[in-house]
């Protein structure tokens, strides 16, 4: 395995970086494309090598995917319902893709895309241990509208329940400014700001549940499979994936309204904290996510070793109907 990426990168693969560090660890770096365009570059140059290529790079790659000679295939991590979008879509609709929940795919459903599946994204068991959960809500985040941290805010305090709220600040300051900092003179509000892995990990799990007041279509929500690896329940508005990650009165509550999410919070002892660790082992662990992006490769290698044609697959099952989370490619 060849891995392109940063130079401080951990893997046992054969590493290529295209940076020194991780890009966001270099604000001297002001034009990021320009690092990718060479990243890319470097690939198709090697392109020969490699039995299958995996993408990450999104839009700025196309061009250069299109002619690698290799089964190649894009996820995509972000929003597709920005229109300049689809203008980039409608020229490359042979480039074989893998969303990360189906309700990513929405606003493009229209386009014909060339999609190879959906693989739920899934996190690394061994980083997160099950734990009884504490008399706190817990947001993490980042601080932005979209994220809803005014939200999280307001059913705390709504319930009188203690709020942790650790976040990365990335937001507009002058919305931070009005709309958040006056909400942290609040003795119930506890701001940590960033935390590492382990903090992370001891924070989520003993939190009573995880507030994801989320204001926008999320393409997925890595947060709340984190969370719920430490057992620990998801209180959130149906927007994007929520209905795809989080089981409705099993592993959390979906609300329509930050008036539902109060009430959920006097329903979590209805939630079994081990049936939503075992929903994460189950639908969203690291190795659910490898044996689902291996069948991908599998089928890629299969069909285009046949011909040139793209991989055509038919959308996967909406996970309400199929009352499972479980991964489609």
């Amino acid at each position: 395995m060849t891995l392109f990426a940063s130079g401080d990168s951990l893997t046992p693969a054969r590493l290529i970086p295209c940076a020194p560090r991780s890009l966001r660890l270099l604000p001297d770096v002001q034009d990021q494309l320009a690092l990718h365009v060479v990243q890319l570059t470097r690939v198709s140059e090697m392109a020969g090598e490699f039995d299958v290529i995996h993408n990450h790079l999104g839009c700025p790659s196309y061009p250069f995917a299109r002619h690698w000679p290799t089964p190649n295939v894009t996820t995509l991590h972000g929003r597709l319902d920005l229109p300049e979008l689809g203008l980039v879509f409608s020229h490359y609709r042979d480039i074989n893709m893998v969303s990360i929940s189906n309700h990513q795919r929405k606003p493009v459903e229209h386009l014909g895309l060339s999609w190879a599946g959906t693989v739920y994204n899934g996190v690394d068991l061994d980083l997160f241990s099950f734990q009884p959960g504490g008399p706190y809500l817990v947001f993490l985040g980042r601080v932005s509208k979209v994220k809803g941290v005014h939200l999280a805010v307001e059913v705390a305090r709504r319930v009188g329940m203690p709020l942790k709220i650790a976040v990365k600040v990335e937001a507009d300051p002058r919305w931070c400014q009005e709309y958040v900092a006056p909400l942290l003179v609040d003795p119930l509000i506890e701001f940590i700001g960033e935390v590492d892995e382990r903090e992370k990990n001891a924070l989520l799990g003993g939190a009573a549940a995880l507030l994801f007041p989320v204001q926008w279509p999320e393409p997925f929500g890595l947060v709340m499979i984190e969370a719920m690896a430490c057992g620990t329940p998801v209180i959130a508005l149906r927007q994007g994936a929520v209905p795809e990650v989080v089981a409705d009165g099993r592993t959390g509550f979906i609300c329509d309204s930050v008036a539902e999410m109060v009430l959920s919070v006097g329903r979590l002892g209805e939630i079994d904290r081990m049936e939503c660790r075992r929903h994460v082992e189950r639908y969203f662990s690291a190795q659910t996510m490898t044996d689902g992006y291996e069948a991908v490769y599998r089928r890629l290698a299969a069909v285009l070793g046949r011909s040139n044609a793209s991989v055509h697959v038919q959308p996967p099952l909406n996970v309400q109907d199929t009352a499972g989370m479980g991964n489609s490619a």
